[in-house]
């Protein structure tokens, strides 16, 4: 559920491409040379792994002039860049220099907004933030949600996916329902839940990326001013009249206005309004995906339910709908022999090193049986994703539904889009026969 800033790769000549030399018993075999390619490149974005596997083989920390940024695809190398204070996760600044000059007089308050978002504050200030969700996203605490989420998957469904009919996994259930969980987690009123979900789509259009012209900045960034007038409206009514939402429940525990201010509070509200949706959808798509392009490994999960959450698990791993973070260097430090300078953009491509044969055995294989190894999918230390558990626990109840309730389910069609983005894995959408 962690948002992570965009960037704007920079359309430069590429570096000269690096060759690398292998010794056979007779002698160095002919060089095999590696080609940088753009990552939003459609070829690339559709079908980012050979490539990904291929940078991560030739430099598992590269510098790319084509980015302007260090890629870091190595396992080991993204866990010691997630584990290094001089990896910054500040990077609101960079989205303010991507506005365009015509949107600029509309940006002051909405980039102040994304400053009070713990997932672009590093330690203590991070530590300080998060702490105030700590016990509402324990997996203890969301657990009391799976009843609700299986019923609403069913209601969902029996209205929209007839069995036999030709569907969209993506527009029938992926997307609705994390949208319906995650507002009622709030405390949302569903009266107002188009205005709200509107909001919030406009606001993955700035952090994400979509945004591009002047007419969609501004749009994204007064989005994002009234999702704040609007949380900030329903944190005063639930303080007058408290319910059982995440709000609530927070403001009864004292610590608003007490090391947090209510203004932090309301900002990172936002914060959690935009990033469940997107990553949960993301996942149930790539997880249900992944089963039906393997016949056998969905007989398996019909045959032992309790898979389910190991086909999560192995989809965040494999394909999650997560590419890569973006990190900024906040001073000198070294990584594999180079220097990474203060400033430095650095691009942790968490999609290559869930890959990483170092770490995982056969790496590209969809295994439901796999044991051992830490996948970054919800990445790693301090910013591991506070919303995992719901993410978790909304995924493998949609997945475990579908899977149970249709055996007939299957894919219409075998060719699949995915949307643009340096940083999701996002699927346009997913024809099915149910």
């Amino acid at each position: 559920m962690t948002p992570t800033a965009t960037t704007t790769a920079a359309s430069t000549t590429p570096a000269t491409p690096a060759a690398t030399t292998a010794t056979t018993a007779s002698g160095p075999a002919p060089a095999a040379r590696f080609t940088e390619r753009y990552l939003l490149d459609p070829a690339v974005n559709a079908d980012p792994y050979g490539y990904l596997n291929a940078l991560r083989d030739h430099a598992p920390v590269h510098w790319s002039p084509m980015h302007r940024a260090w890629l870091v695809t190595g396992h080991e190398q993204v866990m010691r860049c997630l584990r290094d204070p001089a990896v910054s996760a500040d990077r609101v600044r960079p989205l303010m220099d991507a506005v365009p000059q015509g949107a600029r007089d509309d940006a002051e308050r909405a980039f102040a907004i994304l400053s009070r978002w713990m997932v672009f504050n590093d330690p203590p200030q991070h530590r300080r933030l998060r702490q105030v969700f700590q016990e509402q996203f324990a997996a203890r605490a969301v657990a009391r949600y799976g009843a609700f989420t299986e019923r609403a998957t069913r209601a969902m469904l029996n209205r929209r996916a007839a069995p036999g009919r030709s569907g969209d996994i993506a527009a029938d259930i992926a997307r609705p329902l994390p949208a319906l969980v995650f507002a009622r987690w709030l405390g949302v009123p569903q009266a107002h839940a188009p205005s709200f979900w509107y909001w919030n789509a406009r606001v993955g259009d700035l952090v994400l990326g979509a945004a591009q012209e002047e007419r969609e900045y501004r749009t994204s960034l007064q989005s994002l001013v009234s999702l704040e007038d609007y949380l900030a409206g329903l944190v005063a009514e639930r303080r007058a009249e408290p319910k059982d939402d995440l709000i609530s429940s927070v403001l009864a525990g004292g610590r608003i206005g007490d090391g947090v201010s209510e203004e932090e509070f309301v900002g990172m509200l936002t914060q959690m309004a935009f990033a469940g949706g997107e990553t949960t959808s993301n996942l149930i798509a790539n997880t249900l995906l992944a089963l039906l392009r393997r016949p056998d490994q969905l007989r398996a999960v019909r045959e032992e339910p309790e898979l389910v959450a190991a086909a999560v698990e192995e989809t965040l791993r494999l394909d999650g709908p997560s590419k890569m973070s973006i990190r900024t260097a906040a001073r000198d430090t070294g990584l594999d022999g180079h220097t990474l300078r203060a400033g430095d953009r650095i691009f942790l491509v968490t999609a290559a090193a869930n890959r990483d044969p170092a770490r995982f055995p056969d790496p590209d294989a969809f295994d439901l049986r796999r044991t051992g190894g830490t996948h970054l999918g919800f990445g790693f230390g301090a910013h591991f994703c506070i919303g995992a558990a719901l993410a978790r626990l909304v995924a493998c109840a949609v997945v475990g539904v579908l899977v149970r309730d249709y055996p007939e389910l299957r894919l219409d069609g075998t060719r699949h889009t995915w949307q643009l983005s340096l940083l999701n894995r996002s699927l346009t959408a997913l024809p099915v026969r149910y």
